[in-house]
C-alpha cells in the first residue's frame, strides 16, 4: 500500500452492519459501503465497489446527482456520485501503457480495501475523514496482467458541514528505472442542480480547452461565465485552482465552489437529451437537466511517476446554502 505513516488502523468489514461513533461524527459500514454522518446533519456514502461516493447531502439536501438507473451491486460503473478514473481517461491511446485497459481505467471497477477513518478539524469545525486502498494485489488476474505497473493508491473522502474533499495518493511501488509508469486521475464528480439551464460555470475565461464534441479539436474560452446549452463534453487545460458555479438568475448566488490541488485540467460534461438518450443506465433520460459534471483531474497530458515516488492531489465541493 501507499505510505503507510499516515494509513490509519484498518476497519473489519463484515456482513453485518456496524457503527463507530464519537462526540464529533459517525461512520457506519456494512458489507459493501460506509457512511459517514456529519453532527451537522450532512452525510456521505462510499462504495467499497470504486471507492465511489454515491450520495453527499449537506445544508438538508442531495448534493450529487445519481442515475436512477445506476447498478449498485458491483456489476459495472456507477453512472452518477464520483467515479474515480485511474489510469487513463477516456479510451486508452494505442501505444501507451494503458491500451489495453478499459475506458476511464480500472479503480472504479475494482473494490478497494477499507483501512480505517480518522476525525480532526478544518476551519473550526470537526470532520471526518475514511481512507480507501487499492494496489497491484486487489486486481483480478486478467487487468494486472493488463496494466503491470506497481502501485498503490490511498484514497480518502473528508466531510464537514459544507464540504466534501476527495484526495488520492498514488505511489509507485516499482524498483528501477524502467518502473517508472504514466497516468491519469480525475474526479468524475456529478453535481446536482436545481436546473442547469439556470446555472453558469465562472473562472474558465481564456483558458485553452479541448472540445470533445467537434473531435477533440482546441479552442480558447471567449465567455466570461459558461452557460450549458447543448451537449457539452470540454477538457479545460491548466484550470485555476478555484472554480465558481452560480445561479445566473440570482444575481450570480453561489451554489457550489470547486478548489482543486495539484491537479491541472478541469473537465465540464453535460450529455444533454441527445447523449443521454444513448445511455442505457442513465434515467430518468431527462435528468440532464439537473446535473453537470465538473470533474478536477490531471488528464490532457500523462502523469509520469517515477519508481518510488509518490503523487498526491484533491479536490474540495463546498456546497453552498
Amino acid at each position: 500500500m501507499v505510505g503507510d505513516k499516515k494509513k490509519p488502523p484498518t476497519l473489519d468489514v463484515t456482513a453485518a452492519a456496524a457503527e463507530t461513533t464519537s462526540s464529533h461524527a459517525t461512520l457506519t459500514q456494512s458489507s459493501d459501503r460506509v457512511t459517514l454522518s456529519h453532527p451537522s446533519g450532512a452525510s456521505a456514502t462510499i462504495l467499497l465497489y470504486g471507492a465511489t461516493v454515491i450520495s453527499w447531502t449537506a445544508h438538508g439536501r442531495e448534493q450529487l446527482w445519481l442515475s436512477t438507473a445506476s447498478a449498485l451491486d458491483g456489476s459495472k460503473a456507477v453512472r452518477g456520485g464520483i467515479p474515480l478514473v485511474f489510469p487513463v481517461f477516456g479510451p486508452p491511446q494505442a501505444g501507451t501503457a494503458a491500451e489495453k485497459l478499459p475506458q476511464h481505467g480500472f479503480a472504479r471497477t475494482t473494490r478497494w480495501e477499507l483501512l480505517g477513518r480518522t476525525e480532526g478539524e478544518s476551519a473550526g469545525e470537526a470532520n471526518i475523514c475514511v481512507d480507501f486502498g487499492l494496489n497491484a494485489q486487489s486486481l483480478d488476474e486478467e487487468t494486472r496482467a493488463k496494466w503491470g505497473g506497481a502501485f498503490g493508491l490511498i484514497y480518502s473522502v473528508t466531510l464537514t458541514s459544507s464540504t466534501l474533499e476527495t484526495k488520492m495518493v498514488v505511489q509507485n511501488a516499482g524498483q528501477g528505472d524502467s518502473a517508472a509508469f504514466d497516468f491519469n486521475v480525475l474526479f468524475h464528480t456529478y453535481l446536482h442542480v436545481p436546473d442547469v439551464n439556470k446555472i453558469a460555470i465562472n473562472g474558465l475565461n481564456g483558458l485553452t480547452y479541448n472540445d470533445k464534441t467537434l473531435g477533440l479539436t482546441e479552442h480558447t474560452e471567449s465567455n466570461e461565465t459558461l452557460r450549458i446549452t447543448a451537449q457539452t463534453d470540454r477538457i479545460y487545460r491548466s484550470a485555476p485552482d478555484e472554480l465558481s458555479i452560480v445561479d445566473a438568475t440570482a444575481d450570480n448566488k453561489p451554489v457550489f465552489t470547486v478548489s482543486k490541488v495539484g491537479l491541472k485540467d478541469v473537465v465540464i460534461w453535460n450529455p444533454w437529451a441527445d447523449g443521454a438518450g444513448k445511455i442505457a443506465d442513465w434515467e430518468p433520460k431527462d435528468g440532464y437537466q439537473q446535473m453537470i459534471c465538473v470533474e478536477a483531474g490531471s488528464v490532457a497530458a500523462w502523469q509520469t511517476l517515477e519508481a518510488g515516488a509518490t503523487w498526491e492531489g484533491g479536490v474540495v465541493h463546498k456546497a453552498h446554502l
